[in-house]
């Protein structure tokens, strides 16, 4: 793999890291199945690349897609909480408007940003070639989103949201209003993905309608695999795994692409994903087996 394969990767890594973030807190703290995720990564992408090319900075744009992403999953922990609607089906059937919506924003299936200015403009002159300012770009607000979360969730309402997660009854019983809960937990959710989604917009090139199909799974890929490779055993070691378990992902996807002697090419990317969340999935009980295994054979030498 070339240098600027290998950062290409990390780069897309820390990005769909932020996907990462956003299934974590639906999945893992709220314990809230949501694929609002297909929907709103393109609305993100959408709102940015359409306010971006009407001459609104790049930054604001940003900004206002974060929050489109956030009134997505808003609309899903409506339907959820105040009209008793599934979560699951509450998620498909916003995923489902999120498509129209998209084309509406755009006005037609994609927008392009050639020639645009973006977030990455401002950092062309420092010398440094894209493929090394991207990434260190999002390290750095990969950095920020990470701090900026583990302070919420070990605050009050952080603590009341993961409580909200755990056992919802009790949470209830002890006063905390599980309902706004949920409805701050799928906003910041997809209020994250909106915010991957304007980045990947303006990193493309573009926006495209279909640009956020398979999204769900991805993210899903990037926690389970985090989980399987590192402890996570507190909150903060666990968001660190997810974006981890994400540049993981693009790296065994880079690898398997490359490898000539597997005969991979591009259109099997969705066949790697499956096989990489199942590894990912079954790896944790093959290891619990093994040093079952280990510390039984211990005694018996013993």
């Amino acid at each position: 793999m070339s240098l600027i394969a290998f950062l290409g990767s990390i780069e897309t890594g820390l990005l769909f890291g932020l996907v990462a973030l956003g299934v974590f807190l639906s999945f893992r703290i709220l314990n809230f199945p949501d694929l609002t995720v297909d929907g709103s990564l393109p609305l993100g992408a959408a709102t940015a690349a359409t306010l971006i090319v009407n001459g609104v900075d790049p930054y604001i744009a940003t900004l206002i897609a974060v929050m489109a992403g956030a009134c997505a999953g808003l609309v899903t922990a409506f339907l959820n909480v105040r009209l008793g609607i599934l979560h699951l089906l509450a998620s498909i059937l916003t995923m489902i408007a999120l498509y129209s919506v998209n084309l509406r924003v755009m006005g037609k299936p994609n927008q392009a940003l050639l020639g645009e200015e973006t977030v990455f403009t401002p950092f062309e002159g420092l010398g440094l070639p894209l493929y090394w300012i991207m990434p260190i770009y999002l390290a750095v607000l990969i950095l920020i989103v990470l701090i900026l979360l583990n302070l919420f969730l070990g605050s009050e309402s952080g603590l009341g949201m993961r409580a909200t997660g755990s056992n919802p009854r009790m949470s209830a019983a002890q006063g905390i209003e599980t309902g706004r809960m949920k409805l701050l937990g799928i906003a910041m959710s997809n209020g994250l993905v909106g915010l991957a989604g304007a980045l990947f917009a303006q990193i493309q090139g573009g926006a495209d309608i279909t640009m956020g199909v398979g999204v769900i799974v991805v993210g899903l890929a990037a926690v389970i695999l985090g989980e399987a490779v590192m402890s996570t055993r507190t909150i903060l070691l666990a968001t660190v795994a997810c974006i981890l378990g994400s540049v993981l992902y693009r790296l065994v996807v880079a690898l398997a692409l490359t490898a000539e002697f597997l005969g991979l090419q591009a259109q099997d990317l969705k066949l790697i994903t499956a096989v990489l969340v199942v590894a990912a999935m079954t790896l944790p009980g093959v290891r619990r087996r093994w040093a079952i295994a280990r510390r039984k054979r211990s005694r018996e030498s013993s």
